[in-house]
């Protein structure tokens, strides 16, 4: 008998609506399959640091700005449990810090994943060209260098879809 194709599933979530996304595939991946899910936030204290050594963000503002997206991914991560929750599914969720594309690899390889899951782009116009460049760029990243799967979820009205399943 072969085994699933993906029993532990690792999924980026930064807040953004495409990540959220991700989570609730996952989560319905996770009713569906069974397969074991883990929600990762990863507060970008790389790039705190090189702001600051580039002298364009100070000490206190770094602390600051680290604080605060913290602060997100906490209530982020408490978000996806909740949403489990409500399918009557149980994931795990984990707060990293670092370079985001290397923590999400790191999570996975830590967690034995099969499959990393990552948003598809937002398309939405509140979204800055810098912003977009730097989420693809991390994207590029883990699809690049995982050491597993990488499924980006571009799933229409998955919304609708988790309301009903």
């Amino acid at each position: 008998m072969i085994k699933s194709l993906f029993q532990k599933v690792v999924v980026a979530y930064n807040g953004s609506k495409s990540s959220l996304h991700a989570v609730m595939y996952a989560v319905l991946m996770a009713k569906c399959y069974k397969c074991h899910v883990k929600v990762v936030s990863v507060v970008d204290t790389a790039t705190i640091k090189q702001l600051m050594l580039t002298k364009f963000v100070i000490e206190d503002e770094g602390r600051h700005f680290s604080e605060s997206l913290e602060s997100d991914a906490k209530r982020n991560l408490d978000f996806a449990l909740g949403l489990a929750k409500s399918k009557g599914v149980k994931i795990e969720t984990e707060m990293r810090k670092g370079s985001v594309w290397s923590e999400i690899i790191a999570c996975a390889d830590d967690f034995k994943a099969d499959l990393i899951l990552l948003g598809g782009s937002d398309n939405s116009n509140s979204l800055s060209t810098v912003n977009h460049d730097v989420v693809s760029m991390q994207q590029s990243e883990i699809i690049g260098s995982a050491h597993c799967s990488v499924l980006v979820v571009r799933q229409n009205h998955i919304d609708q879809l988790f309301k009903i399943g």
